[in-house]
């Protein structure tokens, strides 16, 4: 395995260095999963959860939390980020959530992405833990991500 790039030479944790890096367009997009049981879903569906609009609760809160994943991850870099997508869907046993981050700087936006995923999920956890006690949030993944030269 190589040298952790967030372990300093004191073995103490430290942000990268990341100045001498040219900025670059960066994408990265992640999904995950809240399985839910079916009347649940039907709850979601016909939007009768009584605190709201589950999908678009959960598509605003994981656009918010990516423009905040610096301030919640220690080593996580302030990114000025162009675009932020996420998508919350029904899925045959539960809601998919999707988000994509663009940014164009000198370092990526996996941890944005993955960050507007999971607080998608928890938001659809808070929304229907009073109707649903057998949720399970998995499958978090970062799907893709690429940079390319500006």
């Amino acid at each position: 395995m190589s040298k952790l790039s967030h372990i300093g030479d004191d073995n103490r944790p430290s942000m990268v260095d990341v100045s001498g890096k040219p900025p670059q367009k960066r994408t990265a997009t992640a999904k995950g999963i809240i399985k839910l049981e079916p009347a649940t879903l039907a709850l979601i569906s016909d939007n009768k959860i009584k605190k709201g609009n589950v999908l678009l609760t959960a598509e605003l809160a994981g656009v918010q939390s990516a423009k905040k994943t610096s301030d919640l991850i220690p080593l996580c870099h302030p990114l000025l980020l162009s675009k932020i997508d996420v998508k919350a869907i029904c899925t045959e046993d539960g809601v998919l959530a999707e988000a994509t981050v663009i940014c164009t700087g000198q370092t990526g936006v996996e941890m944005e992405a993955l960050t507007a995923v999971s607080t998608a999920l928890l938001t659809v956890y808070d929304m229907c833990k009073a109707v649903d006690k057998k949720m399970l949030i998995g499958g978090i993944v970062l799907v893709d991500k690429m940079k390319e030269d500006v």
